[in-house]
């Protein structure tokens, strides 16, 4: 029997196996709400036959976006935008649905990928940017402006208003963003954290902000909804944000009724040093597995049926996410079902697709 096919639960939340679509940037909003291209790509992928898909990092306030074109939810206008893309999938498809909420900080304010991707100046069209310190992530981008406490309390409301909003819409799980270089993944890394007060400094004082916002979040929103955290587990940088602390900050969020932690990396530092490959972040959610016992997400270069069923029969993660490999296959689930033979969820108008040679590939219950 195939383990990637296997049932899983997050929180209270069932899940029929092991397939997570990872939260993806488009870059496709207006003033933050979601467009009708949200409603065709999430459309899509949800009837892919994945467990859970994560809708893309969504900023909790204007100047938290990474872009312009970035999706929000910090008002109504952004709450009814998105919460019509929601309805309609939750109309046509089984699958559960997460959103990833998120601060971009000082890598806020940036052209779209396709338009390069870089800083935009507040007098050229951008806005100032918030950090921990006044260290630019790039030495051309416009200074970032220090966090004080009034603006450290703000953020948190708007992480707490944001997650109420994502409730009364129909989420299923929420993901704090603290990974890839934003907010609270600089308030975690010494790299971009130099800091006297009680959020700088020592380990325990940089994970504060992510602990407080987090249970500030499972404070807030219904206990059915399973609250993860998406980490970078290094910076893959000396004397940056590293395993260890990544295992630190683990199981301070166990003891917080965190439901799960998806370990992704980098995105801190242009001196990163990333050795890619197949898999190549799966030894840091199996090191955090093994030594937290929360239920892990492994992400990365995940693109084979087979790697993935070893990853979870293994142990090395309790779920597999994947990114780029399903935009590729938005079918992959099903695919993976095949090779692994097993089955998996499908829309009825679909079932007619089923090869003559394969039986009973879908669950038609």
């Amino acid at each position: 029997m195939s383990q990637l096919f296997s049932g899983f639960t997050i929180g209270s939340l069932s899940l029929p196996n092991r397939i997570v679509i990872a939260p993806m940037c488009q870059y496709s909003a207006d003033e933050g709400k979601a467009t009708f291209w949200h409603q065709i790509h999430l459309g899509h992928l949800a009837l892919s036959g994945a467990a859970l898909m994560i809708v893309e990092a969504t900023a909790v306030s204007p100047a938290g976006r990474i872009s312009p074109r970035d999706l929000g939810l910090w008002d109504d206008d952004t709450h009814d935008a998105l919460a019509d893309v929601v309805k309609h999938i939750k109309q046509h498809s089984p699958i559960a649905l997460g959103i990833q909420l998120s601060h971009a900080g000082r890598k806020a304010s940036t052209h779209v990928p396709w338009e390069g991707g870089k800083n935009i100046a507040p007098n050229d069209g951008g806005w100032q940017t918030l950090a921990p310190s006044d260290i630019p992530y790039a030495s051309t981008d416009f200074p970032p402006q220090v966090m004080d406490q009034n603006d450290i309390s703000a953020l948190k409301a708007d992480f707490v208003a944001a997650a109420k909003r994502a409730e009364h819409i129909g989420f299923d799980v929420i993901e704090l963003h603290a990974a890839h270089g934003y907010l609270l993944h600089q308030f975690l890394s010494p790299l971009a954290n130099h800091r006297q007060d009680n959020y700088g400094g020592s380990v325990e004082n940089r994970i504060r902000l992510t602990l407080d916002i987090f249970h500030a979040i499972r404070e807030a929103v219904s206990k059915q909804i399973a609250i993860g955290v998406r980490i970078s587990a290094t910076d893959w940088v000396d004397g940056g944000w590293d395993i260890e602390q990544s295992v630190v900050l683990a199981n301070a969020l166990k003891t917080q009724g965190c439901d799960y932690i998806h370990v992704s990396s980098g995105g801190l530092s242009a001196q990163q040093h990333i050795p890619v490959g197949p898999g190549y972040q799966v030894p840091l959610a199996r090191r955090i597995k093994e030594q937290t016992g929360l239920n892990t997400i492994a992400v990365g270069l995940i693109t084979e049926p087979e790697q993935a069923e070893a990853i979870v029969g293994t142990g090395d993660a309790d779920l597999v996410a994947l990114a780029r490999a399903v935009l590729y296959d938005p079918r992959w689930p099903w695919h993976a079902a095949v090779k692994l033979g097993a089955k998996v969820n499908g829309p009825r108008q679909y079932w007619r697709c089923e090869p003559h040679y394969i039986k009973d590939l879908f669950l038609k219950e």
